[in-house]
């Protein structure tokens, strides 16, 4: 379930001006290129999630932020003050690390007042606090329990009260969710949002599951070999992919490749070898005619009947090949007639005994053409 977006949604205001700036940022490990000319804002109060595969660059890049790592090229701003030069424990953010990195020896109360400690803070002032992130993270009755008394998830709750205490300006977390349970972890995505919306920070993610960014961020950057590929909320990357890699990565999508035949205001038409007819597409962009195209449509957009679909729509006739059933929904994998496969994703609306469908049942898939993409790049 992807979060709608913040009615706070400062990155749309001109005026704004973002807490955190990238400005060429590019990062290399000798002849290898981790980041490559980065040039991203991030706004005051955001839940920015930065999403690609491993080795894609989103950790140097919140490793450079912190001031782990020093960029090659370029710079980073915070709150408009250039971070080249200044080291990590002077910088107005926190990290919270995936392994979460809590002192064995101490109690929960000690370790989230360990930095305020350092800071040398009065005890009265450092109990306030440490009472007010514990409550916060409802884990105030575990205060005088050892890390290793907890279960994972409350040694992450700790972990982030830890981080909170300090009241930084940037909150990062990398993979911070990653050694929950599937249970544990959706529960936990939830909280995490509630939380910061509460103590307004900016929390700068960095995650590689697409469900934790859909669910958790105000907006996404989708990152690939070292460099940022698009950014937008949640339904903008998903619904609006700019280019095949973006619509690729984040969800499934039945792509077709095909040229452009036509243009009318709003629409293109496009001829696709795998399909059987041209197809239509409303398309807002003029397209030039020849130009070749990716069709995307994602497989909830696609209706599968054994009825030929009403006139206006796109279609396609195949055969049931596979049915995955996953409980409230089933998706079924037609083969084309062509050959190629296709996913259709169906909300089971009646029992399993009554489906109207099986395998090797000949069907036909429609769809809308505003429920389809075309894809330049």
């Amino acid at each position: 379930m992807a979060a709608l977006p913040s009615p706070r949604q400062t990155w749309t205001d001109p005026q704004a001006v973002p807490l955190i700036r990238f400005e060429g940022v590019s990062k290399r490990f000798g002849d290898f290129v981790a980041v490559e000319k980065v040039d991203l804002a991030i706004h005051r109060g955001e839940f920015f999630s930065l999403l690609g595969a491993s080795g894609c660059g989103k950790t140097t890049l919140l490793r450079m932020l912190a001031g782990f790592e020093t960029p090659s090229d370029g710079k980073i701003f915070i709150d408009g003050i250039d971070m080249t030069g200044i080291p990590p424990y002077e910088r107005p953010v926190n990290m919270m690390f995936q392994s979460y990195a809590l002192f064995p020896h101490m109690s929960v109360a000690d370790n989230v007042g360990f930095g305020l400690k350092q800071d040398r803070l009065p005890k009265a002032v450092i109990a306030d606090k440490v009472k007010a992130v514990l409550d916060l993270v409802q884990m105030g009755q575990f205060a005088g329990r050892k890390p290793h008394q907890l279960s994972g998830g409350q040694r992450q709750r700790v972990a982030l009260a830890r981080c909170l205490a300090k009241e930084p300006k940037v909150l990062l977390l990398d993979e911070p969710l990653a050694a929950l349970d599937k249970k544990l972890r959706e529960q936990t995505q939830l909280e995490l949002v509630n939380i910061q919306d509460r103590v307004g920070i900016t929390f700068v993610m960095v995650t590689h599951d697409q469900g934790e960014a859909m669910t958790m961020s105000s907006r996404i950057g989708v990152m690939n070999t070292g460099m940022i590929q698009q950014v937008g909320s949640p339904v903008e990357i998903y619904e609006y992919p700019r280019s095949r890699f973006v619509a690729d990565f984040i969800g499934a999508a039945n792509m077709f490749e095909g040229c452009v035949t036509a243009g009318q205001p709003g629409h293109v038409t496009t001829s696709c070898p795998e399909l059987e007819h041209d197809l239509t597409i409303a398309h807002g962009e003029p397209v030039p005619q020849g130009s070749p195209v990716t069709i995307m449509v994602r497989p909830e957009k696609m209706a599968v009947s054994r009825d030929k679909p009403a006139e206006g729509l796109n279609w396609a006739r195949g055969v049931i090949a596979d049915i995955a059933y996953l409980g409230d929904v089933s998706t079924y994998h037609v083969r084309l007639d062509s050959g190629r496969k296709v996913q259709v994703l169906q909300t089971n609306l009646r029992h399993t005994d009554q489906q109207p469908l099986t395998w090797d049942d000949t069907v036909y898939l429609g769809w809308h053409p505003a429920n389809a993409l075309v894809l330049t790049r």
